[in-house]
């Protein structure tokens, strides 16, 4: 008939996304929304991201002890955190926050910010502390002791963040009198504070001479 069309020469219908298609990239692999290598693993994070979330100061932060409170009000229980949180850069500065907040990010979030303010500058020699020292602080009591090189921090979790953000490698210390985390972490950045060198203590006397005689001897 000469109205009848010849359908078998009809052009194939396009495949792509106008078409509602399956768009192909390098062979029969769908396109997935990102560069993965195929292997459908996600998007990979750059080098530069990674370097983003490093601290730009050089602190790092420690969160020492998360305590949780209620209070009772008439609809129930309103519960609220508490964050106490150590700084430093391993290098002779160390700083110490609380920060409380109605979740944990935010007690942690208000605790960085405090013990970033309150940064200060211990006095070390070498890898360890110049000398013996004792701090109080409540019922916590804290003793210091230098350590020759190689022995490593011996010390509970709570001393031990506290001396390993300040940049301590080598100490001996002992916990006395009360186990509360907070009290003995302030005891220990009290201890660290306190710490002085051969150098300032002379210096502090009026005595230089002396520390310029030891040196040329």
């Amino acid at each position: 008939m000469a109205d009848q069309k010849d359908i078998s020469a009809a052009p194939a219908a396009p495949s792509g996304p106008a078409s509602g298609g399956t768009q192909s990239f390098g062979g029969d692999r769908p396109n997935r929304g990102y560069s993965d290598g195929g292997r459908g693993r996600g998007p990979r994070r750059s080098s530069r991201d990674q370097r983003d979330d490093e601290p730009k100061d050089g602190l790092i932060e420690k969160v020492i002890h998360i305590n949780r409170s209620s209070k009772v009000v008439k609809g129930g229980r309103r519960f609220s955190f508490s964050a106490l949180i150590v700084m430093g850069d391993k290098q002779g500065r160390v700083g110490m926050g609380m920060g409380k907040g109605a979740e944990v990010s935010e007690a942690i979030k208000k605790g960085g910010e405090n013990a970033r303010s309150r940064v200060a500058t211990v006095s070390l020699a070498a890898n360890t502390i110049p000398h013996e020292v004792y701090s109080e602080f409540g019922g916590a009591k804290v003793l210091l002791r230098p350590a020759s090189p190689g022995t490593g921090l011996i010390c509970g979790k709570t001393v031990r963040a506290v001396v390993e953000s300040a940049g301590v490698k080598d100490v001996l210390s002992k916990s006395l009198g009360s186990k509360n985390t907070s009290n003995v972490a302030k005891a220990t950045l009290n201890a660290l504070l306190s710490l002085r060198t051969r150098e300032q203590i002379l210096k502090a006397r009026g005595l230089e001479h002396r520390l310029t005689a030891v040196k040329t001897a």
